[in-house]
C-alpha cells in the first residue's frame, strides 16, 4: 500500500510539475506558447502597395504568404533602417484580441489588455516590459528590396 501511495504521488507531482512548465498563464510562460513560425517575404519598395516605407516613419502590415501567424508591422525609421515586428502580442499567448495593431502613428497596441510600444523602436511605453518579437533583414539601397527572415 505504501510502495502504491509513493508511486501515485510521484506521478501526480509530476504531472502537475509538466503542466506549470508548460502552461500560459504568465508573463514568464509566455515564450513558451509564442508561435514559432518561419518567415520569408521579400518586399520591393518601388512598388505602390509598399510607399509609406520609402519615408521615415512610415509603416505597413504585411500579411502575406510566410509572413508568420498574425502577419508584420515593418516601420522605417532611417535610410536605412527598418523594424520588422511579429504582429503576436509577445507578453500573453495568443488569443482573440492579441493581435498588434499601429495606433496614431505613434505607437503599437494590444487590443486585449492596451499595452503599448513606441513603433519606431519597439519599446514598452506601458502595460508590459518585453518589446515585440522582433525579425532580420536584408535592405538593397539601390535596388530597395526588402528581405525579411527567420
Amino acid at each position: 500500500m505504501k510502495k502504491t501511495f509513493s508511486i501515485l504521488f510521484f506521478f501526480t507531482l509530476l504531472t502537475i510539475s509538466y503542466l506549470t512548465i508548460n502552461s500560459c498563464g504568465s508573463r514568464e510562460d509566455t515564450v513558451s506558447c509564442f508561435p514559432n513560425t518561419p518567415i520569408n517575404v521579400t518586399l520591393n519598395l518601388n512598388l505602390a502597395a509598399y510607399n509609406n516605407l520609402n519615408y521615415v516613419g512610415g509603416w505597413i502590415y504585411v500579411d502575406e504568404q510566410q509572413s508568420g501567424t498574425r502577419g508584420l508591422i515593418v516601420v522605417r525609421r532611417s535610410d536605412a533602417q527598418f523594424m520588422v515586428y511579429d504582429r503576436n502580442a509577445p507578453h500573453i499567448c495568443p488569443d482573440n484580441d492579441t493581435t498588434l495593431e499601429v495606433k496614431d502613428n505613434i505607437s503599437i497596441i494590444c487590443p486585449k489588455d492596451n499595452a503599448k510600444w513606441f513603433l519606431l523602436t519597439g519599446q514598452p511605453s506601458s502595460g508590459t516590459n518585453l518589446p515585440p518579437k522582433t525579425y532580420p533583414y536584408n535592405y538593397n539601397s539601390s535596388s530597395r528590396i526588402l528581405n525579411i527572415y527567420y
